[in-house]
């Protein structure tokens, strides 16, 4: 009886998320998109390097850096374009984009950087 009690709480629980998820605006949509790609090629990369091996261990873990900080840059973005959020009701959506692309830019050039 406790078994399909906790399958509906399960079931209620997933149709709440995906109802709430559904009033998403689009540009949030879009900015999650990026950031499960961004942690999808991170993964992608730690597979193949268990796989294969890890001989310029610089250059994964570069690229796996990369990855992890855009999806944190891009997690950020998300948090101060959301107009929900009123921590950042004066920010202004084109300002937190320009930090966002500030950001990766100084991110990426450590990165080159530490490639060598």
């Amino acid at each position: 009886m406790g078994r399909s009690s906790s399958t509906k709480d399960a079931q209620a629980l997933f149709h709440s998320l995906r109802s709430a998820y559904a009033a998403t605006p689009v540009n949030l949509k879009i900015i999650d998109l990026y950031v499960g790609f961004a942690v999808f090629t991170a993964l992608i990369q730690v597979v193949y390097m268990a796989i294969v091996g890890s001989f310029p261990f610089n250059s994964f873990l570069s690229g796996v850096l990369s990855c992890v900080g855009t999806a944190v840059l891009a997690v950020c973005l998300r948090i101060q374009v959301n107009k929900e959020n009123k921590e950042f009701k004066d920010l202004p959506p084109e300002r937190a984009f320009a930090d966002f692309v500030l950001c990766n830019l100084v991110l990426h050039l450590v990165i080159m950087n530490f490639l060598g």
